[in-house]
């Protein structure tokens, strides 16, 4: 090491999330990509419990002393599990790990699978907030999606949740949907707002591989069309007290810390088939992706290990890795926050950090990590600029 260059700084250890996957869907919707499999029959659901608190005990040491910050259960449609399932669940993870006094856990719900007594019983066993994916009002539009309830049953499972007593709850919700034009997109997202959510997803429906759409793609808007929805769109949340802080997520005053998580480079285990994590290590500086076998039947034979695959973050992946998430967030990070989640240098990036500037794709905030509002606008190209050959 040069006598003039600093020693590399240590990583320190970020916050811990959990996430836990349930992979089974009532039907396998046409746009969806995740791991998510078409419910036959009756859920195998005590044998899958066991399993994900199994995988949790082999999990501890990944933990190194912290306790659970947010926890997701996401999937598939996880609202599928009975609340005393998911129950037995979270009671096992709280008594593996702990659980920090202000924890977030966050459930998946589908309208087309809410009933007021298991939204209730959800909330008893510990489940603080919901996320349910109404996806769009329109019957037309949730039809063309696959999707299985329709716009009242979305209606009604929002007031289920309320009465229920979740005061923290999402919705997610799709614009750019097929043939959707810019009042029909404005009526999805006025609806949303009209119910009062604590917190809006409002994203463009992607077409994504090995996706029924990709096989068979449906007319979507041209681009133009597809930027004033979004201008459009943004004009009525702004008017409606809803702060953008991250790309495509929504909030008056409660953003997702499950997801704020993610964005600013924290750690993470997940459990359950197909789910990834991302785990800082205090004592080697390595940052390792572990993700878990896909398929439920695998994931629930004792005889085979949960783990698919694993693999460290190099020092090469680690600036595109953080400023991917990171320059996502509207108002970006502590520019410290870079060295201690990689444990590299930010002086390093001060080349390409100039030329950003220069471009004015960056804030000239040294003291922050944060795209300006046309870096927002190009973010692809923003990020690409930390990659290294």
């Amino acid at each position: 090491m040069s006598p003039n260059r600093s020693p590399e700084p240590s990583i320190l250890l970020p916050p811990l999330s959990l996430y836990i996957h349930i992979p089974w869907c009532v039907k396998k919707c046409p746009y969806c990509d995740f791991n998510s499999h078409r419910q036959n029959g009756a859920l195998p659901e005590a044998q899958y419990v066991q399993s994900v608190l199994a995988d949790l005990r082999e999990s501890r040491h990944l933990a190194q002393q912290r306790k659970i910050h947010t926890i997701f259960i996401g999937g598939g449609t996880p609202s599928l599990f009975s609340a005393k399932a998911l129950g037995e669940i979270l009671s096992g993870a709280e008594s593996i790990f702990g659980f920090c006094d202000d924890i977030e856990i966050t459930l998946e719900a589908n309208p087309g699978t809410a009933e007021q007594q298991r939204f209730a019983d959800y909330r008893l066993a510990g489940i603080n907030r919901l996320s349910i994916g109404v996806q769009s009002f329109s019957d037309v539009q949730l039809k063309a999606l696959g999707r299985i309830h329709d716009g009242q049953q979305a209606t009604t499972a929002i007031d289920m949740a309320r009465r229920a007593g979740f005061d923290n709850f999402n919705l997610d919700l799709m614009h750019g949907l097929p043939q959707q034009d810019i009042p029909n997109a404005l009526a999805d997202l006025q609806q949303a707002i009209s119910l009062e959510p604590s917190h809006l997803s409002w994203y463009q429906l992607t077409i994504e591989a090995n996706t029924e759409f990709h096989k068979r793609p449906p007319l979507l808007p041209v681009e133009d069309l597809l930027a004033d929805i979004q201008t459009e769109g943004l004009a009525v949340l702004t008017d409606a007290g809803f702060k953008q802080y991250e790309v495509s997520a929504y909030s008056k005053s409660r953003p997702s810390q499950h997801n704020m998580n993610y964005w600013s480079f924290g750690d993470y285990i997940g459990v359950g088939a197909g789910a990834h994590g991302k785990i800082s290590h205090g004592d080697t500086q390595l940052i390792e992706r572990i993700w878990k076998t896909r398929q439920p039947e695998h994931y629930m034979n004792t005889e085979k290990s949960f783990i698919a695959g694993q693999e460290n973050v190099s020092v090469e992946q680690r600036p595109i890795e953080f400023m991917m998430n990171a320059l996502r967030l509207n108002q970006g990070v502590e520019a410290l926050l870079y060295e201690q989640r990689t444990g590299l240098r930010l002086s390093d990036l001060e080349l390409t950090l100039n030329k950003l500037r220069d471009q004015g794709l960056i804030t000239d905030n040294d003291q922050r990590l944060q795209a300006t509002a046309l870096g927002q606008r190009f973010l692809n190209n923003l990020i690409d600029a930390f990659i290294t050959d």
